[in-house]
């Protein structure tokens, strides 16, 4: 079966590079596994869509670290300001909260998502869902359908797939395999922004759900200062999750629990104490240490030192011992999967001419924050684009052609 222009994937990167081809006029057909589209994005979207963060562009790509050279033509074509444009374009308001992060006013995914679709459409989009990818087929594309086994035969393809986690969502990474069989090389798969595994004695019972609010936590190089919530199996939550890749690496996880305070400031607090006040009341009335804060400094440093400087020490830098990252799929992204190097300057597979790759199938990672879906967007656009030049070259100073 012949057809312009395919994309296999129905999250945000795949609806942005059937935009771009769109746009390009180019007619555009678009296959999901699952029976609707952007179930992740939705999910995302339930707690606050975090659309992106406005901050400025050189700040912004420090995010995605060692990929940032990778990804930065690609944020100059669509970073935060353009996010925010492209939102609004889909009359979306939005507003900006105390730490840059960008968000609708309407908060959820499900107004935007709905707008967006509904352009798409207007714009000739062509949607099958419950289509699943089973590799190339002599060389295209294979799909299992509602009607039976099908290929198609696309001028070209942009695969937008998504990573390894929450695979019920539709991220459960099984194109690997077709890649793998394809003989195309890939970084394997590795959580990111995921919480942490930590076998707490039943001291810590009583505080699950607790929140650690004014914590700054480090682990190797990086550092984050956010808050976490203490669960049944560990640590969750926007404070842990940048320092991922440093814990996927077996970093010690070390909390600062007064990072406002000196060390000097907090030894002076703890010895102008009164020696008749109980340990809780001076760790509360001194540095305003909640009791779920305090569990924790029971929980990894019992017995606390009985000098003030000793314990300034340890509330300054307390080491709490865990078991590595949650696995795969309860992680919010996916470190791994196809690198840069397997891909030309427009995103396309050397080994596979017109066929482009985009969004978290890529090997990147980067925080919550608006980082990711920025980014996955960026690259749908990228990939849609250069999509678009290769199956019709464009005229000198067109997008498409950079």
């Amino acid at each position: 079966m012949t057809c312009d222009a395919l994309i296999v994937g129905g999250g945000p990167a795949g609806l942005m590079a059937a935009e771009a081809l769109l746009d390009a006029g180019r007619q555009v057909v678009l296959v999901d596994a699952k029976p609707s589209l952007a179930r992740k994005f939705l999910m995302a979207g339930k707690s606050g869509l975090n659309l992106t963060r406005a901050e400025p562009p050189e700040s912004f790509r420090t995010a995605y670290g060692a990929a940032a050279p990778q990804l930065s033509a690609m944020l100059d074509r669509f970073g935060p300001q353009e996010m925010q444009h492209w939102a609004e374009g889909l009359g979306q308001p939005l507003f900006t909260g105390s730490t840059g992060r960008v968000f609708p006013v309407a908060l959820k995914g499900s107004p935007l998502l709905r707008a967006w679709l509904a352009r798409l459409g207007a714009q000739g989009l062509t949607v099958r869902t419950r289509w699943r990818w089973t590799g190339w087929q002599d060389g295209h594309p294979g799909f299992d359908t509602p009607d039976g086994a099908v290929v198609l035969a696309p001028a070209v393809t942009v695969l937008a797939l998504g990573g390894a986690s929450w695979a019920r969502l539709g991220s459960d990474g099984e194109w690997a395999q077709h890649f793998r069989s394809s003989g195309i090389p890939l970084a394997p798969f590795a959580p990111a922004n995921a919480g942490l595994s930590v076998a707490w004695s039943g001291h810590m019972t009583r505080h699950f759900g607790a929140p650690l609010k004014n914590v700054t936590f480090r682990a190797g190089a990086l550092v984050s200062r956010g808050e976490a919530v203490i669960s049944v199996r560990g640590l969750e939550g926007g404070g842990i999750y940048p320092l991922s890749p440093a814990l996927r690496d077996g970093a010690m996880l070390t909390l600062d629990l007064a990072p406002d305070l000196t060390l000097t400031e907090v030894a002076e607090r703890l010895g102008r104490a009164g020696a008749r006040q109980s340990l809780s009341n001076t760790l509360r009335k001194t540095l305003g240490l909640t009791p779920a804060v305090q569990a924790l400094l029971q929980e990894c440093a019992r017995p606390l030192a009985q000098d003030p400087a000793g314990r300034a020490e340890v509330i300054k830098a307390l080491h709490l011992p865990h078991d590595g990252l949650r696995p795969l799929d309860e992680a919010i992204s996916t470190a791994g999967g196809v690198p840069f190097d397997a891909l030309d300057a427009g995103l396309m597979l050397r080994s596979h001419p017109g066929v482009f790759c985009a969004g978290e199938m890529l090997d990147w990672e980067a925080p919550t924050g608006g980082y990711l879906l920025t980014a996955c967007m960026a690259t749908g656009l990228w990939a849609g684009r250069h999509a678009a030049a290769f199956a019709d070259p464009p005229p000198p100073g067109h997008p498409a052609g950079g």
